[in-house]
């Protein structure tokens, strides 16, 4: 029609009052989205509704490589499925991001990402012994501390970090695994990192390798010498190759978990 706004940015505004309404409580974005097109959203908005629209925005720092932000622009692009390719677990990735505050830059490097992950693992296999006794009564005063604690840690200006750290409170809890069991469930609710279901899945996976004949020592001998290669390749930050072993071990029905101890193995 003219020079000047609002352009694309009418859509948002559009859409969230069709399925949000006319009010809403917390808008989130990238912090390179405050202008033009989150003022632009406000003006337009509260124009056309005649009151306030949004009551807190939530603008996160950009997640950045070694080399600078990640955009596709520079060709540097991370998406869950190429994670997956890698044999990450996309819920590690987001435990990677959980570990760190909104409002600060995140560095991402598949280092970054082993150690995460590698944490993700131990934490799982934590809850993952945990027994549901059904005898067992929940500890209300505990759950009533340590739930208190995950909320001062949300409401620190949602301090995930802080929250991560109250899973582990609760894992050193002097209480019953009942009780514990079900300050994770509640407490996932918010973190979205599925302890349970994973925590479950590895425990199924433990009874396979369990039940598992074992593998004959030239072929063990083999994967070792691969996986020390792999490690010497990845200190190097020589993730190609890195890849390429992996890849090749994948190919031969080898399964590998990377912890903090190192890879482990299983077919």
């Amino acid at each position: 029609w003219c020079d000047g706004r609002p352009g694309w940015h009418i859509e948002c505004s559009v859409m969230s009052k069709k399925y949000l309404g006319d009010q809403i409580d917390i808008h989130a974005g990238g912090e390179d989205l405050v202008f033009p097109h989150h003022e632009n959203e406000i003006a337009q908005s509260e124009a056309y509704i005649g009151h306030k629209w949004c009551n807190y925005w939530f603008h996160v720092l950009h997640l950045n490589t070694n080399s600078g932000k990640m955009s596709k622009s520079t060709g540097e692009f991370l998406t869950v499925s190429l994670l997956e390719e890698k044999g990450y677990n996309p819920l590690a990735y987001r435990f990677f991001c959980l570990q760190s505050h909104y409002r600060k830059s995140l560095v991402f490097s598949y280092e970054n990402l082993d150690n995460a992950q590698g944490a993700f693992n131990k934490l799982l296999a934590k809850i993952a012994a945990l027994k549901d006794d059904e005898n067992e009564a929940i500890d209300e005063a505990a759950v009533k501390e340590l739930t208190e604690k995950f909320k001062a840690a949300l409401d620190n200006d949602i301090n995930t970090s802080l929250g991560i750290t109250v899973l582990y409170d609760v894992l050193k809890a002097k209480t019953n695994d009942k009780t514990k069991l079900a300050l994770l469930a509640d407490f996932d609710k918010v973190l979205s990192l599925s302890l349970l279901d994973e925590a479950k899945k590895l425990k199924e996976t433990k009874k396979e390798e369990a039940s598992t004949p074992a593998v004959d020592d030239e072929f063990s001998k083999f994967v070792e010498e691969q996986l020390a290669l792999r490690a010497e390749a990845k200190k190097n930050k020589n993730w190609a190759e890195a890849d390429r072993i992996r890849d090749e071990l994948t190919a031969k029905g080898v399964k590998i978990l990377d912890t903090p101890d190192g890879a482990k193995w299983s077919l």
